[in-house]
């Protein structure tokens, strides 16, 4: 494994730090900031919206540089959001740090995941990639549990001074182990030719796949803390204890997930979306349960993280040549996935479907998800199946092309000397 994966997994740490440990601090911020559990979780959203813009407008705005010190000037720009969410006043500062951070995490997966893809053979491209995303995983099977347990003993202030420092040890490790690009790589076919490769529908369509596939499973996960502590009747203190057991879901769904990315993008997408739905359904029917809701955990996690290798290597497969761009599109594809499941469980909520209302909202928009797949799949076979018939209608005409008229006179049986007479 190239050293330099360490160091973009520690990034990917940091910044998944700061997305996903919101959410199990989001009850004491609601209260400190006196607002509403709905208003609160618009620090989540507002996240995942600036994630989209730093994704397009940062990463357009980069391509023509060498990757590395992009990445480390989209570090620093974490880390200064960070100290902003560790001091604000007020709900309106503390969204302002969200913000800035937020602009950074787009841009760096994006590029990352390009860097990434890079460093290894063409055949291992989607495993280079969940070993980045690596770092998402470790910060919700380690990260977000105790920050959630360090939020609880010493004030929620105190996990976004940890995650500040975290991000100082990541800007150390991507100056020191990734490796510099070559020569013109970084800007090669430039802003044009990036912005050619969302002329391809499948673009679009993997896209829109990651809106709603990651989207269904995030929207169950915003107000997990309240399903856990309102419905499924654990107490505060052990909320931290089973978003490790989503972590370890996490964690396993990514590594195999990239792996089987590896042998069959479109297949893998499709059955763990579809697994996915049948998790979700059974989480909303069961969230009483409590041993039924601790195996849901581990499950939503496996698999709403299995499909992230994937989607992102199916988008850059289909920008191929163009990659960069493509790839932070996507990146903010999965937090618009984040926003719009974020927003309709505050929108079931508010509406007095109760806590169970965004698992169910989860499942619907990952249902979609899994349609527009199953369509994506469709055409591309079909279009594989084109090119092949295509392929075959010339190659025969191309075999006797490069068979010299004699020997294609004497195959037809007629003497070469008749022909010259």
């Amino acid at each position: 494994m190239p050293i330099g994966l360490i160091a973009l997994a520690l990034g990917g740490f940091g910044i998944g730090l700061t997305e996903f440990v919101i959410m199990g601090l989001l009850p004491q911020v609601a209260a400190d900031f006196h607002v509403t559990e709905a208003t609160a979780g618009w620090l989540i959203s507002g996240y995942a919206l600036a994630v989209v813009v730093g994704a397009l407008f940062l990463t357009a705005a980069v391509t023509r540089f060498e990757r590395k010190p992009v990445l480390a000037v989209l570090m620093l720009l974490f880390i200064a959001g960070n100290l902003v969410s560790a001091t604000a006043p007020d709900y309106g500062l503390m969204m302002a740090g969200r913000i800035i951070a937020a602009l950074s995490h787009g841009a760096f997966f994006g590029i990352g995941a390009v860097v990434a893809a890079g460093m290894v053979a063409p055949t291992k491209k989607a495993g280079a990639i969940a070993i980045m995303f690596t770092g998402l995983t470790a910060a919700n099977v380690l990260g977000v549990p105790f920050g959630t347990m360090l939020g609880q003993a010493a004030g929620w202030r105190s996990t976004f001074w940890a995650i500040t420092g975290i991000g100082v040890l990541a800007l150390v490790g991507i100056l020191a182990l990734v490796p510099k690009t070559g020569p013109g790589e970084a800007a090669a076919g430039g802003l044009r030719g990036e912005l050619r490769a969302f002329r391809s529908g499948q673009v679009w369509l993997s896209i829109a796949v990651t809106v709603l596939g990651y989207g269904g499973m995030f929207g169950a996960f915003t107000y997990i803390a309240f399903t856990l502590t309102e419905v499924t009747g654990f107490s505060a203190a052990t909320v931290p204890w089973l978003l490790i057991l989503f972590g370890v879901g996490l964690f396993i769904g990514n590594t195999l997930g990239g792996k089987a990315a590896d042998r069959n993008v479109d297949r893998t997408l499709l059955v763990v979306l579809a697994a996915l739905v049948v998790v979700l359904v059974a989480f909303a029917l069961t969230s009483a349960n409590q041993p039924m809701t601790i195996a849901s955990m581990v499950l939503l996690g496996g698999f709403g993280f299995a499909t992230v290798p994937g989607l992102q290597m199916r988008v850059m497969k289909y920008a191929d040549g163009a990659p960069t761009l493509a790839s932070g599109a996507n990146i903010g594809a999965f937090n618009v996935g984040n926003a719009l499941g974020a927003w309709m469980g505050g929108v079931t909520i508010t509406a007095g479907l109760g806590y169970t209302s965004p698992i169910w909202a989860g499942a619907g928009i990952t249902l979609l998800g899994l349609a527009v797949m199953a369509l994506a799949a469709g055409a591309a076979r079909k279009t594989a199946a084109a090119r092949m018939t295509a392929a075959r209608a010339e190659a025969p005409a191309s075999a006797d092309a490069a068979v010299p008229a004699e020997a294609r006179v004497q195959e037809a049986g007629t003497p070469v000397a008749a022909t010259r007479a």
